[in-house]
């Protein structure tokens, strides 16, 4: 079930499935009961049938499937913890907010409507509570990005394969700051020093660049999402990650993986 359908089911539940589950239950309770000899315990193993099976492997093995708002909560970690810019995902962050815009008119109508009775305005509230969670995952997650564009703001602009990564009104604003920020240091340092020095593009001998980069070489820990292909490092040697595991590492060991969805930061 997608995330807006799992809204959708929240607002729409009633009493009479709620009693209808409970009956379910009970009814399937007292059947088992009924199966059980003397000599069986409820946890017993020759009880176990095909539907246990499939349950415990459901639990050992999550669904790969993930929700809109899983996506988004995975990006958002991986771009807090990322040293470098990551792919914007605008498809995702423009249905989200499509999805949130509709469920909060929808929530604004049943608060309003006189018939609306207090269990539902309890749901109402549960609703709208977790659209605030995802607004602010939102919001988070675009000024993570915001930053890195104004710190990293000229060497966006001097790197095609970067812009690639970013959407065009991020694009608009990484130039407008790169541009304030020269005529800035132009005006207050650069004029008054000889020609020879007065260049932002200048990289010296022996000392820092002069255009803020990324630190790719930053140790972050990385989650295997699936078994990934052997991850080579900068002495020679190399790391098998199954699924599962959690290792440290460089951000440049783990970036190629990264992009491709084969792990994740954490």
């Amino acid at each position: 079930m997608d995330w807006e359908a799992q809204y959708q089911a929240g607002i729409l539940l009633n009493d009479a499935s709620t009693s209808s589950r409970s009956r379910n239950t009970s009814s399937r309770r007292r059947n088992q009961s009924a199966l059980l000899d003397d000599d069986d315990e409820p946890g017993d193993a020759s009880m176990a049938g095909p539907s246990d099976d499939a349950a415990l492997q459901a639990i050992l093995e999550p669904p790969t499937e993930e929700t809109p708002l899983e996506k988004l909560m995975r990006h958002w970690m991986n771009e807090r913890h990322c040293p470098d810019i990551l792919p914007a995902e605008e498809d995702l962050l423009s249905s989200l907010l499509d999805h949130i815009r509709r469920q909060s008119d929808a929530v604004q109508l049943l608060r309003g409507e006189p018939s609306t009775s207090e269990e539902e305005h309890l749901r109402i509230t549960l609703v709208q509570t977790e659209v605030e969670r995802v607004k602010f995952v939102v919001r988070s997650y675009v000024r993570t990005r915001l930053y890195k564009i104004e710190k990293y703001a000229r060497w966006i602009m001097q790197n095609p394969e970067i812009q690639t990564r970013i959407t065009k009104s991020e694009q608009a604003h990484a130039s407008r700051h790169a541009n304030l920020t020269d005529r800035h240091l132009h005006q207050s340092v650069l004029q008054s020093l000889p020609e020879t020095q007065s260049h932002l593009d200048d990289t010296p001998i022996f000392m820092p660049p002069m255009v803020t980069t990324p630190d790719n070489s930053r140790p972050v820990f990385v989650h295997a999402l699936r078994s990934c292909a052997p991850i080579r490092f900068a002495d020679g040697t190399s790391l098998q990650m199954e699924r599962g595991h959690i290792s440290l590492m460089p951000y440049s060991a783990a970036e190629e993986l990264l992009l491709q969805g084969d792990v994740e930061l954490v």
